[in-house]
């Protein structure tokens, strides 16, 4: 792994918690996305919200185009496409929450496309999985008029959003129902996410995949081909101190792509926790860790 935290960054950091806290107390309590959200630029996205990809009231996703379409990575026509699905246990989020995240893909010129999917109570697996390929469906669909190249897409997201997209990466199934080619997919990138984490222990996460008997179909790490088909490389990133997903997850994901001739780059923040490696997506938190930089390295490489 590939540890980051140089010295200087200190000082970016302690900048970003200042800023942070002086809008705390000028806003009083204030939920910390909510936060975050009211610090983020406004003169680097343009906007389209609410839009439908489906019938049901959970399918519906935000897109965030950017501000300047000829801006780096996008030298020719068509912006590269980002979509990027939130965590919370596959049982709360909501995409207007992650305005931070859409603003900083799209801030350094990626379409980004951030859904909401059916979440638990009301499904369970594999129906949030259909949701988040019908969501990348309709981004593949949409990019000519949206500006962005249905030939890139890279699947990101964190924590359960994390393993939402791993599974759209290397189960071939999802995609191909919607009539997405798997060669459209030209990178996966996982925040924090859970890619190997049997036995179940959660209540909720017990319910959603089949408790006791959960088969390995519903873990990414035995969803990796050594067939040869093909493997979109990965950047899967941990957090320190985080004890909400052990990062022993992207590791053994890692391994189990490199064994089966896939490429997989592994970096761990210290310092940071499991909403803090998503949190310094955000313009006030980058001085916390190089996130977004890593990410946009990564997925500038595999064009």
């Amino acid at each position: 792994m590939t540890p980051h935290w140089p010295v200087s960054r200190w000082l970016q950091a302690l900048l970003a918690a200042a800023t942070v806290l002086a809008a705390l107390l000028a806003v009083g309590a204030c939920a910390p996305l909510t936060l975050i959200n009211s610090l983020v630029p406004s003169s680097t996205y343009r906007a389209e919200r609410d839009i439908a990809y489906g019938e049901l009231a959970r399918q519906r996703l935000d897109v965030y185009l950017p501000a300047n379409p000829a801006a780096p990575p996008n030298a020719t026509p068509g912006a590269p496409i980002v979509v990027f699905f939130y965590g919370g246990g596959w049982t709360t989020g909501a995409r207007g929450n992650y305005l931070f995240a859409g603003e900083a893909f799209a801030s350094r010129g990626y379409l980004t496309v951030i859904p909401d999917y059916r979440l638990h109570p009301d499904v369970r697996y594999p129906d949030f999985l259909d949701d988040c390929a019908r969501a990348v469906a309709w981004a593949v669909r949409n990019a000519p008029r949206l500006g962005g190249d249905p030939t890139r897409i890279y699947l990101a997201g964190h924590s359960a959003g994390a393993y939402n997209a791993a599974m759209l990466a290397y189960a071939p199934e999802y995609l191909a129902r919607v009539g997405v080619a798997s060669e459209s997919v030209r990178g996966f990138v996982g925040l924090a996410g859970p890619y190997d984490f049997r036995p179940l222990t959660g209540v909720a996460t017990r319910a959603l995949f089949g408790y006791p008997d959960t088969p390995d179909a519903t873990q990414p790490i035995h969803r990796i081909r050594r067939d040869g088909g093909r493997l979109p490389p990965a950047l899967l990133l941990t957090a320190a101190e985080d004890s909400v997903v052990n990062p022993g997850n992207s590791a053994r994901l890692a391994s189990a792509l490199r064994a089966a001739g896939g490429s997989a780059r592994e970096i761990a923040y210290p310092g940071l926790d499991h909403t803090r490696v998503v949190g310094a997506l955000a313009a006030p938190l980058r001085g916390f860790a190089p996130v977004l930089d890593d990410i946009v390295a990564f997925l500038t490489a595999q064009r």
